[in-house]
């Protein structure tokens, strides 16, 4: 698959059929590790998370941070729960991954974790990317066992896709800005022109 290609078509995914083998997820991860890091610090370490109940107890810390700080726009409780829910509902079927850092060293992780999502479209499997953070990224890390100079950056989901992903640009989280409007040139206060 072209790599333009894989970039267009990745998309994130919140209902998995089924999970991926540990071979594909050898292969993502190993993509992953790929990626620049700062001074070649290589700063990420993986865990595979495969005790239900693990993912459980995981997947229901995730539900209390979101219940406990409302993000976006939501209309009421009931939507604000649902979403909630359904968060927790994510982590069902898929395999689950542990990407961490080195402490202050968690920028050069997300190039990994990109490396990775590309590499699940081009295996066919789609991803999703749970953060945590304040106390609730703590507790996640305390079940990991981490040592104290590791930290989770986030959670990756990773498996056969149960849906498509929302469209581009019908997100219903926030719109897509429109292409360019975020390209700028010799500074801030001048637009890079689009058919330049």
């Amino acid at each position: 698959m072209d790599l333009y290609e894989a970039i267009e078509r990745r998309r994130t995914i919140r209902v998995f059929k089924s999970a991926a083998t540990d071979e594909q997820l050898k292969r993502l991860i190993l993509a992953g590790t790929k990626a620049p890091s700062a001074v070649n610090r290589q700063p990420w370490e993986f865990v595979h998370v495969d005790d239900s109940a693990l993912i459980e107890q995981i997947a229901h810390i995730k539900y209390e941070l979101t219940m406990k700080n409302a993000l976006g726009p939501f209309e009421g409780v009931e939507a604000l729960k649902k979403r909630a829910l359904d968060q927790k509902d994510s982590f069902k079927n898929a395999s689950i991954v542990a990407v961490c850092n080195q402490v202050e060293w968690e920028r050069s992780v997300w190039m990994c974790m990109e490396n990775i999502s590309l590499a699940a479209v081009a295996e066919g499997l789609g991803s999703g990317i749970v953060l945590f953070w304040d106390e609730e990224k703590h507790m996640v890390g305390q079940l990991l066992g981490l040592p104290q100079d590791v930290e989770v950056t986030a959670i990756m989901k990773i498996g056969i896709p149960a849906e498509q992903g929302f469209e581009r640009n019908k997100n219903p989280y926030a719109p897509r800005r429109p292409e360019f409007s975020w390209l700028h040139r010799n500074g801030f206060e001048k637009k890079w022109p689009v058919n330049s």
